[in-house]
């Protein structure tokens, strides 16, 4: 199946059959819809979930000043200087709550 992408300020305009369609599900309490087509988790299931687990921060390109040693040291241990960065920060915060 190939997959097709799409913008969306490019989306074709809803047809009357789909807005009625959408208004009809909308219109539904949650005890109306039908979810027996979705199977049940298992407990081994539901305690290897994670909140957030694909949620990825929005990373915002920066120019900073970093003393010349210290990033020597952090470029010494091989590629992937910027990512250490930014984790070294990430843990300063989260400790910093």
């Amino acid at each position: 199946m190939k997959t097709e992408t799409r913008r969306l300020d490019e989306l074709p305009e809803l047809t009357e059959e789909q807005r009625v369609r959408l208004a009809r599900v909308a219109a539904m309490s949650d005890a109306e819809i039908d979810t027996g087509d979705i199977p049940e988790l298992t407990e081994a299931q539901l305690a290897e979930m994670e909140r957030g687990r694909f949620w990825r921060p929005v990373k915002e390109q920066v120019t900073t000043r970093i003393d010349a040693d210290v990033l020597a040291w952090l470029k010494a241990s091989g590629k992937g200087y910027q990512s250490r960065i930014n984790a070294i920060l990430r843990e300063a915060m989260l400790r910093g709550r």
